[in-house]
């Protein structure tokens, strides 16, 4: 009930707005945007019978100002989901509250994008896509704001939740208007430009986080994207048009709103986001609340499959996924978030935790890597421009990760930063290689006019994949180190020769420290226990980073089965 009286207020506001903002000769529905093949746009002619008032020419728009324009906000949005990891503990310290309770700053915004994310097409379709990402712009600024000047933690996560809310759309509606704003023979160079925001984000996020909260204060990774979205709103305003093949739909002329779509989709995702966030501080299953939440989200998300297949006008178009280009992309898609997002918080925490590393340089040893994502990502869409076959620089990227996951396999306890540093500069080429060329062959046979709905359920795909990879990863670290550790410790007996000739050296020694002979026993049992838990846990981060690298090798062969498509190649 709550979520049908937002919705019809909401349609309440923008009817008013229509009427009080409508072109004096009521015409401003009637106009269309003609959008060339080099990305400039023109006015087409009105489709009313009645005379048409002089209308100026649209000045052309060169397409790289476009992409600019979008890429601004879409870049703090998905900066916001990993930036506020780091300031965690300053948060609660701050606010009154304990750790475990402030974790819900960042579990209430992925709930809230999720569940806007696979809706932005629909919404956009209804209320005007650059109208609709204009107001979410607002949302996410002003509620960026509010975050910042939380007086409590439970006005955080309310602020959070609208934030997420309204950096939800952000994301698929800015690859939406990317795909058309570049002509075909350069759409790899547009997926380079998405690619660099959404790929180089939250590897960046916890080391931007870190310092903003060491030097200054974790209000201020908030604050900032305040004069970002002023920016981005301006440019929004003056160079994004909607095209004409962009269908716009009205309540008044027999659009149903599908609330039981819109209610399953919600519900199941946002259970879905607080299983996948909680359960492994919960001990999963043995938690009452998430077990409700893995009951909840699959019975509403298989639900709502079978519900908007068979819907007239469907929120979420899952008949895309048919497409075998997309549906594998889409899957491929998953894959990376959850590689993508394992891998960048497992490196930190085995800098940080095992090696002794502080927070500023084990996030700094992510930085290279994102320096090579940076570079390499446009020598990619060049590649594609030239008609490099898209296959095979998937099958070629996903090699070199899973290279560089192998590397980081073979680390011991006395690796230097400079190989952890190189490792993960490997898995980063090999990254900037698969999310251009994935996007390509996604929407090589997606019409224009189905981008919105197509970039929702992409992005929708990476978002939960990356929540996926990151509750796996620390599963698999916790029980892992568990299963090496009774390994271990079945050799740590008075029957073993070995750890007898240990436990005497060290006892020796804390003796010639000053320790009594009592003492030093029990010292030196501490610290041969402290050697196995160091060495479980080392084990533990191995098989983690060898299961990221045979994930990306199985799928590889999968590549072959996409329609090949070349770039330029017109449908």
């Amino acid at each position: 009930m709550f979520f049908e009286f937002v919705l019809s207020a909401f349609i309440r506001v923008h009817r008013r707005l229509n009427r009080l903002l409508r072109l004096p000769s009521k015409q401003s529905h009637d106009m269309a945007v003609d959008l060339s093949s080099t990305g400039a746009l023109a006015l087409a002619e009105p489709e009313t019978r009645r005379p048409a008032a002089p209308i100026q020419p649209v000045p052309e728009i060169n397409p790289w100002a476009i992409a600019l324009t979008v890429m601004l906000a879409t870049f703090m949005e998905v900066l916001d989901t990993s930036v506020a990891n780091v300031a965690l503990p300053h948060i609660a310290g701050s606010l009154s509250a304990t750790i475990d309770e402030s974790t819900w700053v960042l579990t209430s915004y992925l709930v809230s994008n999720a569940i806007v994310l696979p809706l932005a097409g629909w919404f956009s379709s209804l209320f005007g896509r650059k109208r609709f990402y204009m107001a979410c712009v607002v949302v996410f600024t002003v509620s960026s704001l509010l975050c910042g000047l939380a007086p409590n933690l439970w006005m955080l996560i309310l602020f959070r939740i609208l934030q997420g809310v309204g950096g939800g759309a952000m994301q698929p509606i800015s690859q939406a208007i990317l795909v058309e704003s570049f002509p075909k023979k350069k759409q790899g160079m547009a997926m380079a430009v998405y690619g660099m925001g959404v790929v180089l984000a939250p590897i960046i996020g916890p080391t931007l986080g870190g310092w903003i909260t060491d030097d200054y204060s974790w209000r201020w990774i908030f604050l900032i994207n305040i004069p970002v979205g002023l920016l981005s709103l301006a440019l929004t305003a003056l160079l994004i048009f909607d095209p004409p093949y962009l269908e716009r739909k009205s309540l008044g002329a027999g659009l149903r709103i599908d609330y039981i779509g819109l209610g399953l989709i919600a519900t199941g995702l946002g259970f879905l986001e607080v299983l996948l966030d909680d359960g492994q501080r919960k001990d999963w299953f043995a938690s009452n609340l998430i077990v409700v939440s893995a009951i909840v989200a699959c019975v509403c998300l298989v639900g709502v499959v079978f519900w908007e297949l068979h819907s007239k006008d469907p929120v979420v178009n899952f008949r895309l996924l048919k497409n075998r280009n997309f549906g594998l992309a889409t899957f491929t898609m998953f894959l990376l978030g959850f590689v993508l997002y394992g891998s960048t918080i497992l490196l930190p925490i085995f800098l940080q935790t095992l090696m002794g590393y502080t927070a500023l340089l084990s996030g700094l040893a992510l930085s290279p890597g994102g320096v090579a994502v940076l570079l390499l990502m446009p020598l990619v869409g060049k590649l594609l421009s030239h008609k490099v076959e898209p296959r095979w620089l998937l099958m070629f990227g996903l090699a070199m990760s899973s290279v560089g996951l192998f590397q980081m396999a073979g680390f011991n306890l006395q690796v230097d930063l400079r190989t952890a540093i190189w490792a993960r500069v490997v898995q980063s080429f090999g990254i900037a290689f698969l999310f251009v060329p994935l996007n390509t062959l996604a929407f090589s046979y997606i019409a224009k006019e189905k981008a919105n709905s197509a970039t929702g359920l992409i992005n929708l795909a990476r978002n939960i994949g990356g929540s996926s990879g990151i509750a796996f990863v620390t599963t698999e670290l916790a029980r892992r180190s568990q299963v090496h550790q009774h390994i271990l410790v079945s050799h740590v007996t008075p029957f073993d020769l070995r750890y007898n000739e240990m436990l005497h050296g060290a006892t020796q020694m804390l003796i010639a420290r000053g320790s009594s002979a009592s003492q030093a026993v029990h010292q030196a049992q501490g610290l041969i226990y402290g050697m196995v838990q160091r060495e479980a846990a080392m084990q533990a981060f191995i098989d983690c980073f060898r299961m990221l690298g045979i994930v990306f090798l199985a799928v590889a062969p999968v590549m072959a089965l996409m329609k090949r498509t070349a770039p330029g190649h017109e449908k």
